[in-house]
């Protein structure tokens, strides 16, 4: 299995003692090359655990192995090679704002670099086609050599996802990917993603507010509310009446998806 958690709990450092944990007692299974969205209310704990899943956060309480092994029972050297197999794509991606974009999508590959080539790559680029190509994937080729701060909030998401398709990892972890995108880029992006996954059969696991574009996308849903998941299915027997219940009493309401519509039908609008 790629990701196994059994009863996981993951406690905040920072916080109180008497606080709610952020996850709860969780049993979840990821098997390679399967691809889930992660669904839930904001503060739900859908960051923490693709966090978790990325070897970030030390659990509190329970089992988890990633590829069949505790990371937290390895070596520090042990676990950073464990974490090269990993790629964490968060909603906001960590790009320096006056690095090149061809600079900043290479750094993908740093983790398999010595500290003389990634010097060396910041000051000429080792591998400017490839960092085209998977730029142009994203529909970003003509940013090659723009700024990371002269980018839109959309372009830095997709510069940070092009990152990804340069890395050699065989579980992919992304956090709200289509949060600044219109709805035909976010159905491109998605399945970009979903091809990319395929093609390597690493597993994917994805959170996403818009609940349509993941009951359209993706063939299992988790849904996560208050750190506990409320529920864990194929996406064909996740009901309206289940969707409801997991944001009843948030502010704004889901859309229903019915199983005729198709993805092109479906708009990216409501966001939770």
């Amino acid at each position: 299995m790629t990701f196994q958690l059994e009863k996981l709990t993951v406690r905040h450092l920072a916080a109180a003692r008497d606080t709610a944990p952020a996850l709860s007692a969780l049993d979840l299974v990821v098997a390679p090359g399967e691809q889930l969205a992660l669904i839930g209310p904001s503060g739900a704990g859908k960051t923490t655990l693709l966090a978790t899943l990325a070897c970030a956060h030390r659990p509190a309480h329970g089992g988890f192995a990633v590829f069949g092994q505790d990371p937290w029972a390895l070596s520090q050297a042990a676990r950073h090679r464990l974490r090269a197999r990993l790629f964490l794509a968060p909603q906001t991606p960590p790009l320096p704002p006056r690095q090149r974009v061809v600079t900043a999508v290479l750094a993908a590959r740093l983790p398999h670099m010595s500290l003389w080539q990634a010097f060396a790559s910041l000051v000429r680029p080792s591998d400017p086609d490839a960092a085209h190509a998977a730029l142009a994937r994203f529909g970003l080729g003509d940013k090659l050599y723009a700024r990371v701060d002269r980018l839109s909030g959309g372009e830095r998401q997709r510069c940070g996802l092009a990152r990804l398709l340069l890395s050699s990892a065989e579980a992919l972890l992304v956090d709200e990917p289509i949060s600044a995108l219109d709805p035909a880029l976010a159905r491109h992006t998605l399945a970009t993603l979903q091809q990319e996954a395929a093609g390597r059969r690493a597993a994917l696991v994805c959170s996403l507010h818009q609940v349509e574009m993941a009951r359209a996308h993706f063939p299992r849903l988790v849904g996560l509310r208050a750190g506990r998941i409320v529920f864990d299915a194929p996406t064909a027997q996740v009901s309206d009446a289940m969707i409801a219940a997991l944001y009843e009493n948030e502010n704004v309401q889901p859309q229903p998806v019915h199983p005729h519509d198709s993805p092109d039908r479906i708009a990216v609008g409501a966001c939770f």
